[in-house]
């Protein structure tokens, strides 16, 4: 409890982190501002109607933040810029160039190739909000489009998209935390305000012990998420160059349980909101292939477990790929061997590297499972209830957790820092 007052005091009275969750919050109040300006032509009571019909435009609305429900300039969200950014970091298991320049190139490569990722957010911001605009036509929620305001509209659409890139980095390197899982935040939490309003004019007093039970459940999920969350896996290393008495100094080395925190659920909701958007640039397309792989992915969108087994197979994939690309054993090894460290009962070097890698491949392999198991929940929930908002409250509930544990680590590690 000491430790708590002294770093809200210490959020109000340093300067500089004031300065950087000041800037937070003022992304968040920018950020509902313009998730509310709405592009034109929209006929709002077909899109509600959509919307009670259709989940995969509820996962698309986790990732506006709510920018969708009103058609707003922001409605694509970050989607287009994560989905650059996983094409960027895939590129780099391909491409020695993009893997030397993440990867050895120093803060400068880490730049151009952040830049690299911007300049492939645009083309598939057009993509996306032409399928999206195409996709609502279909629909009947956009109605007696012309050319030229279709043309409009995705002009609208992508300019929404960039500003919300730019803004997310702008609250990565001037605030606290990654700025665009915080975008992905505020927009669940803004709209659990309307979900609690929702349910209680639909309140059932015979659906309370079903209420009482998804309020445990999720209590379970929270509690499970910050575990793995917060759990280490340390590796023992001693220093024989600072001995003491003959004997080297002991210390460890902790590896995360879930390394790569909150990233695989945004990458796999990204990842499965993409296809669809993209096969609403094809539609009305005469073309033999075409028409099968939309039929292909429409019958996945609509078969709820095979949805749900291709959603857990994308979540343990990424969990595995972040890990791939943000964990360096063999850099590990390469520090700990030049500092005069080592591993009890392991070479340094090469085995040192080794071994690293087969204990991150075995807490990863339990991390990813468990964040999978989590993601699909819900939907089996949901089938088994018949109640729709689980789907999405599930996944929901997954971001928040991750991305409120990693702000308060964040915001501890600035405390930490300016206490030495």
């Amino acid at each position: 409890m000491e430790r708590f007052k002294k770093a809200i005091t210490t959020c109000f009275t340093d300067k500089s982190l004031r300065t950087r969750i000041l800037v937070v919050l003022g992304a968040f109040v920018f950020f509902r501002l313009v998730s509310n300006i709405p592009v034109p032509a929209l006929e709002a009571a077909r899109l509600e109607q959509l919307f009670a019909q259709n989940d995969f435009l509820g996962l698309i609305n986790v990732f506006s933040g709510g920018g969708l429900t009103t058609f707003s300039i922001v409605m694509l969200g970050v989607g287009p810029y994560i989905t650059a950014s996983i094409i960027m970091q895939l590129s780099t298991m391909m491409s020695p160039r993009l893997k030397a320049l993440y990867h050895e190139e120093g803060e400068a490569g880490r730049r151009k190739f952040t830049q690299y990722s911007r300049y492939l957010t645009v083309p598939l911001a057009i993509l996306q909000a032409y399928g999206f605009i195409t996709l609502l036509a279909n629909s009947g929620a956009l109605t007696g489009l012309s050319g030229f305001e279709v043309v409009a509209s995705m002009m609208a659409v992508v300019t929404g998209s960039m500003l919300l890139m730019w803004l997310g980095e702008l609250v990565t390197e001037f605030g606290v935390g990654n700025g665009s899982s915080l975008i992905i935040f505020a927009g669940i939490v803004a709209s659990l305000p309307a979900t609690f309003a929702q349910l209680a004019i639909s309140y059932d007093p015979s659906q309370i012990p079903l209420l009482v039970s998804f309020a445990l459940a999720g209590v379970i999920v929270v509690l499970g998420t910050v575990y793995v969350t917060e759990g280490e896996r340390p590796i023992p290393v001693t220093n024989a160059k600072a001995s003491r008495g003959g004997s080297g100094i002991s210390s460890y080395i902790p590896l995360r349980l879930n390394q790569a925190g909150v990233m695989p659920i945004i990458f796999a909701l990204s990842m499965v909101t993409f296809p669809q958007l993209v096969m609403g640039f094809f539609a009305g397309s005469t073309n033999a292939v075409i028409t099968k792989v939309s039929l292909a992915i429409t019958y996945v969108y609509s078969t709820s477990w095979l949805y749900a087994l291709v959603y857990f197979v994308l979540v343990v994939l990424f969990t595995f790929f972040y890990v791939a690309v943000t964990f360096e054993p063999h850099t590990i090894a390469e520090n700990l061997q030049k500092s005069g460290s080592f591993v009890p009962g392991i070479r340094p070097g090469e085995a040192t590297a080794d071994y690293l890698g087969k204990v991150m491949t075995r807490i990863t392999l339990l991390s990813s499972v468990f964040l999978g198991l989590l993601a699909v929940l819900p939907i089996v929930l949901q089938q088994i209830t018949g109640i729709k908002a689980l789907a999405l409250g599930g996944t929901s509930l997954l971001i928040v957790v991750n991305v409120v544990t990693d702000l308060i680590k964040k915001v501890d590690a600035q405390v930490t820092m300016r206490e030495y």
